[in-house]
């Protein structure tokens, strides 16, 4: 009778550590699931990318889920010695994967307006002319539209937090095409 008794609350002891177990489990199931129904946006900094040299940004999906179709804006502005850059990186982009690791494929315009003397931005090289060892142009202020593209990898949680973006961004102009123009990106998803 008393093996009984010791076997019974065995059985009710172990019952119970698995029904606790079980719902620690469904829990934290739970909580998954209301984060993968939530509209996952991430605020970020980038590095080199659609940006140029580095670019502000913020990116949403557009519907309520952690991965699919989303879209992402950015800003930059840079000067130096009478030089200045400004970017208006523009995308939209798709996540494949899931719990917040993701193959990340994109595409998108970054509208440029730049202010310079320097070679590196001249299309006319009868604008050059050479000065104190250097090359320059006369200063002349450009802007227009390039194409982007993007192709990596994106460390999103799903329940938010410290989000990390890396791969590469191919360039497109009408004058050349940049084919292996990399990106870093650290952030916060919410």
């Amino acid at each position: 009778m008393f093996k009984l008794f010791r076997l019974s609350l065995l059985a009710l002891l172990c019952a119970g550590t698995f029904t606790a177990s079980a719902q620690k489990i469904a829990q934290a199931d739970s909580i998954q699931t209301s984060y993968a129904n939530k509209q996952a946006k991430t605020f970020f900094f980038e590095l080199l990318g659609p940006g140029a040299i580095y670019s502000i940004n913020y990116d949403v999906r557009f519907k309520k889920q952690q991965d699919g179709w989303g879209g992402r804006a950015g800003i930059s502005y840079y000067a130096d010695n009478g030089d200045h850059l400004f970017t208006l990186p523009v995308a939209i982009n798709y996540l494949a994967g899931k719990r917040g690791k993701y193959f990340e494929v994109g595409a998108g315009i970054t509208y440029y307006n730049v202010n310079t003397n320097d070679v590196f931005f001249s299309t006319q090289y009868e604008d050059v002319y050479f000065s104190d060892g250097t090359y320059y142009t006369k200063s002349k202020n450009h802007s227009g539209i390039i194409g982007t593209l993007n192709f990596g990898y994106r460390y999103q949680p799903v329940d938010g937090g410290f989000s990390f973006r890396a791969g590469v961004s191919p360039v497109i102009t009408s004058e050349q095409f940049l084919p292996y123009w990399p990106y870093v990106s650290f952030g916060y998803a919410f």
